[in-house]
C-alpha cells in the first residue's frame, strides 16, 4: 500500500476517534463534575447568583450544544477564555509551550539514547555483576518518589552548592542554563530507571531468538551480533515506546514545573485543576489526545522504515 493513502486513511480514522474522546470529555467535565458556577461562588452563593455565572459561562445551553463547541475546538483549536484569568487559551498555550519544550525536549533527547546505550553495554554483559548492579541501581532509582529528587536537587546542588538556580525562568542563552539544567537532570533520572529495564528486557528477549545461534554458528562476534542484528529487530518496541512518550511531553511535567517556578504547559495545567478552570482542562486533553493520535500513525510508520518485512495495510 502506498504509504502516502496510508497515512491519509489514519488521519481520516482520526475524527471518529476524536469525536469519542471529545464525547468522554464530556462527559467527565459537564456531567459528572461538579457544577462551576458552584466551585466559582462558594456554598454560600444565591441561586440567582448560581444562575447569572452559568449563564456568563455558558453552562446553561443544551448539553448538545456544548459537545458541539468541545468537538469544534478540537479541529479549530479555538478554545476561547480561560474562566480564572479571562486569557484566550491558545495564547496561553503558546505561551507556556516554549518554556515545557526546553525542559521536556533535552531531557527526553538525553534520557533516550543514556537509556539505550546503558541496555545495550549490560546486555553485551548480560549475567555479570555489572548487568545485576544496572538493575539493582534501577529499581533503586524507581523506587523514589519524583518529589524526593526535586527537593533534595534543591537544597543540595541549588542551595547549598549553587550550582543552579532554585526557581525561575529566564528566556535568555546562556542564563537560561542554569534555570533548566536542574530539572532536565531530575528528569533525566527519572526516565533512566524504567526506560534501561524496558529496553534491556527487549534485547535480551531477541538474543536468544534462531537468527541469533545461527549468527554465532556463522562465527560473527558479539558485538556485530547485538549492534548489526539484534539492536535493529529490537527496535518496533523501543520505537513505539519512544514515540508514545513524545504525545505527553506536551504538558511538560507538573511537578517540576510547579516546584522550579517554569511558566511551562505544566504549570498552567496544575493552576487550572486548582481553580476549576475547566475550559484550560478540556483544551489540555484534547491536545493531548490530538497528538496521542498523530503519533500513533508515525509509530506505524516508522515500523516500515526499521523492519521491511512489515506492510502497511
Amino acid at each position: 500500500m502506498n504509504i502516502y493513502f496510508y497515512i491519509i486513511r489514519r488521519m481520516a480514522y482520526m475524527i471518529p476517534i476524536l469525536l469519542g474522546v471529545c464525547l468522554v470529555i464530556f462527559f467527565l467535565f459537564n456531567v459528572v463534575a461538579p457544577d462551576p458556577a458552584m466551585i466559582m461562588l462558594g456554598k454560600h452563593a444565591t441561586a440567582k447568583q448560581i444562575l447569572e455565572v452559568r449563564k456568563e459561562l455558558g453552562l446553561d445551553r443544551p448539553w448538545f450544544s456544548q459537545y458541539l463547541d468541545i468537538v469544534k475546538s478540537s479541529f479549530t483549536f479555538d478554545f476561547g477564555r480561560s474562566w480564572s484569568t479571562k486569557q484566550e487559551i491558545v495564547d496561553m498555550i503558546k505561551n507556556g509551550a516554549i518554556p515545557s519544550l526546553t525542559v521536556a525536549i533535552p531531557a527526553f533527547i538525553i534520557a533516550t539514547i543514556l537509556s539505550i546505550v546503558i541496555s545495550m553495554f549490560v546486555a553485551f554483559y548480560r549475567g555479570s555483576l555489572l548487568d545485576k548492579m544496572t538493575v539493582f541501581v534501577c529499581v533503586a532509582l524507581m523506587s523514589l518518589s519524583s518529589l524526593a529528587y526535586i527537593l533534595f536537587g534543591q537544597w543540595f546542588f541549588a542551595f547549598k552548592l549553587g550550582w543552579f538556580e532554585i526557581s525561575g525562568y529566564e528566556p535568555v542563552f546562556p542564563q537560561i542554563i542554569s534555570y533548566v539544567a536542574l530539572p532536565v537532570i531530575i528528569w533525566v533520572i527519572l526516565e533512566v530507571g524504567p526506560d534501561v529495564r524496558f529496553y534491556r528486557t527487549v534485547v535480551l528477549d531477541e538474543v536468544y531468538q534462531d537468527y541469533v545461534r545461527t549468527a554465532r554458528s556463522k562465527g560473527l562476534s558479539e558485538k556485530v551480533i547485538l549492534f548489526k542484528h539484534i539492536l535493529k529487530n529490537a527496535m518496533i518496541p523501543i520505537i513505539t515506546s519512544i514515540i508514545i512518550q513524545i504525545p505527553f511531553l506536551i504538558l511538560g511535567a507538573l511537578l517540576l514545573e510547579s516546584f522550579f517556578g517554569i511558566p511551562g504547559l505544566g504549570g498552567i495545567t496544575l493552576n487550572a485543576i486548582n481553580s476549576s478552570d475547566f475550559p484550560v482542562i478540556k483544551a489540555m486533553t484534547v491536545l493531548s489526545a490530538v497528538a496521542f493520535i498523530i503519533f500513533s500513525v508515525i509509530t506505524d510508520v516508522m515500523y516500515t522504515l526499521v523492519d521491511p518485512r512489515i506492510r502497511l495495510k
